[in-house]
């Protein structure tokens, strides 16, 4: 009942919000995923986007200037990985914080000796458990296929990933979908993903992908939007789990 009545009210306030469609078309206009969605798929998009911005606040860091088109950027390659999914998948968190590059968060750690250290590392994007996302402008705008790189499905992927008990690399799964074949496609492309990095072959992920499982999980949700034949040419069964996940089958478009 409470998702029908916000439903409601969210229709509601869409025809109210001042977009238009050709501002919404202009505002990824040189994003190359967007060729992808055509006809109903792109008005579900357009939808799914403006109502990720009725629910979600944009703050500015960094002496920032958010504008009306950087919201709508960052609010439609957000909705790319829900589009089949529905964006109460994106509940449980409200604000976005934007900085114009890489901000330097401190942050604090105990070693197992209980010394508490503090470190500061530039980053690109962070989220937070049952906090804000935080992003660098800079690096939305440098969303790139040749990288295989998007900072936004990259952080919005923690996000559902956060949902099954914390950031581990297994989202909760669909009715029907296997967890052992889950674990088992993702257990085998890390293993080969370490030993090309080992060789120095050729990588289908940026090996950051093997920080800790959850990041795995990450690089290679934003890289299955931004190239995703490189997943499916290297590990194909790693591909069809993301197929399933997601609902969507970008390197058929």
């Amino acid at each position: 009942m409470f998702n029908l009545i916000r439903n409601w009210r969210e229709k509601r306030r869409l025809q109210a919000l001042p977009v238009t469609p050709a501002q919404w078309e202009s505002a990824t206009a040189d994003w190359h995923v967007m060729r992808r969605y055509q006809g109903e798929a792109r008005e579900r998009l357009r939808e799914l986007s403006l109502r990720f911005l009725l629910r979600k606040r944009f703050e500015a860091g960094g002496g920032l200037m958010v504008t009306d088109a950087m919201q709508l950027r960052i609010a439609t390659m957000a909705a790319v990985p829900i589009l089949e999914l529905g964006l109460d998948w994106y509940d449980g968190w409200y604000s976005i914080i934007l900085y114009p590059a890489e901000f330097v968060p401190t942050q604090e750690y105990e070693d197992d000796f209980g010394v508490v250290h503090r470190d500061r590392h530039p980053l690109s994007g962070e989220a937070w458990l049952q906090g804000p996302v935080i992003l660098s402008w800079n690096d939305v705008m440098a969303a790139d296929p040749d990288a295989a790189y998007n900072v936004v499905i990259h952080e919005l992927a923690h996000k559902l990933d956060m949902l099954s008990d914390g950031p581990n690399g297994s989202p909760p799964l669909h009715r029907g979908m296997d967890p052992e074949a889950w674990t088992r496609a993702f257990t085998d492309a890390w293993e080969d993903l370490e030993a090309r990095v080992e060789e120095e072959a050729p990588l289908p992920l940026d090996p950051y992908a093997l920080g800790n499982p959850g990041e795995f999980f990450s690089v290679a949700s934003e890289t299955f939007f931004e190239s995703p034949r490189r997943i499916r040419d290297a590990w194909p069964d790693l591909y069809e789990q993301l197929r399933l996940f997601y609902r969507q089958d970008p390197a058929a478009a």
